[in-house]
């Protein structure tokens, strides 16, 4: 288990985390997730132990993680972190980048084992490319390839997905986070993609100028917003006062009625693909539904909520 507590930290003068507590299964997948600025980046640093607390303490499996004050070499041995520059030797090819540490004591083992996590991320047919010569799309799969080689008890990443195109994007974490869970991986994600922690974290803690303001399940989070912050974390979200009391309603939760309490003019459609996004203006606000239907400007329309609130 990993735990984390009561933890401050400051680069400077100013507190970057504030007195910040949680704790972790092994084997479990937690994402974080906030503005940018929060803390996330920040928080992975000091569980790989990149810098020395202020406050507090971290303890993997009963083991403290120290920082630079106690280790020549920051950085804990049974953990990986992938930043976000990816760190490869540019003038070596893919392959070597991926066993850079892997030993070579067992040749064929090590080919083996390279061409396996080149699957993973589907950089099979780069394996003999040098890495300088690669996108960053490219690189970062390379990167993640890399800090799994030797199979780590915990995994830090920080937007592990942000260079990659989109249709390649939801393939490699399928396999990534399937992979992982085989392998019993624990694993920490800093991320601003929704999709990586509804379908994907066991858990999800949600960050705010230094502080954890919410952990817990994805599901429950998602479908129980304290917040307009929190809320709109996971997408587009309405802000609705309905009978005196402010509810937070997800595009997807407003439907077309005959008749009810929320009359809106349509003022724009956007095509999704799937469905369309209105935009339509109730009262001095702005709202958004989903429709499988597109609707002209100027339209009056009536909206109910389809959940129970």
């Amino acid at each position: 288990m990993l735990k984390v507590e009561n933890i401050t930290f400051s680069y400077l003068k100013e507190t970057t985390i504030s007195k910040s507590s949680f704790t972790l299964d092994s084997g479990k997948t937690l994402a974080i997730i906030g503005e940018s600025g929060c803390g996330k980046s920040t928080i992975l640093k000091l569980i790989y132990g990149l810098y020395d607390l202020d406050e507090g303490q971290i303890f993997w499996k009963n083991l403290e993680v120290l920082g630079p004050k106690y280790h020549l070499i920051p950085g804990m041995e049974y953990m990986k972190y992938l930043a976000q520059d990816f760190d490869l030797m540019p003038f070596i090819t893919v392959a070597e980048n991926v066993g850079k540490y892997l030993s070579n004591i067992y040749p064929e083992t090590k080919k083996e084992r390279i061409t396996e996590l080149l699957e993973i991320v589907e950089m099979q047919e780069f394996a003999n490319v040098k890495a300088k010569y690669l996108s960053g799309g490219q690189m970062q799969r390379v990167a993640i390839a890399r800090v799994l080689a030797l199979e780590p008890e915990v995994l830090l990443l920080d937007e592990p997905f942000s260079h990659i195109d989109n249709f390649r994007k939801n393939s490699l974490r399928r396999k990534l986070f399937s992979y992982l869970k085989q392998k019993q991986i624990t694993c920490i994600v800093a991320t601003h993609d929704s999709t990586d922690v509804l379908s994907f974290a066991d858990e999800v803690l949600v960050m705010q100028q230094g502080k954890i303001i919410e952990q817990g399940n994805p599901e429950f989070i998602f479908n129980n917003p304290h917040s307009l912050y929190v809320s709109s974390l996971f997408g587009d979200v309405n802000e609705i006062k309905i009978k005196g009391k402010t509810h937070f309603v997800y595009p997807h939760q407003l439907k077309v009625v005959s008749n009810s309490d929320i009359k809106v003019t349509v003022s724009t459609s956007y095509f999704r693909g799937s469905h369309y996004l209105i935009e339509a203006i109730y009262g001095e606000v702005v709202l958004f539904f989903k429709s499988p239907i597109d609707y002209p400007k100027g339209e009056v329309l009536f909206l109910d909520v389809v959940i129970k609130l």
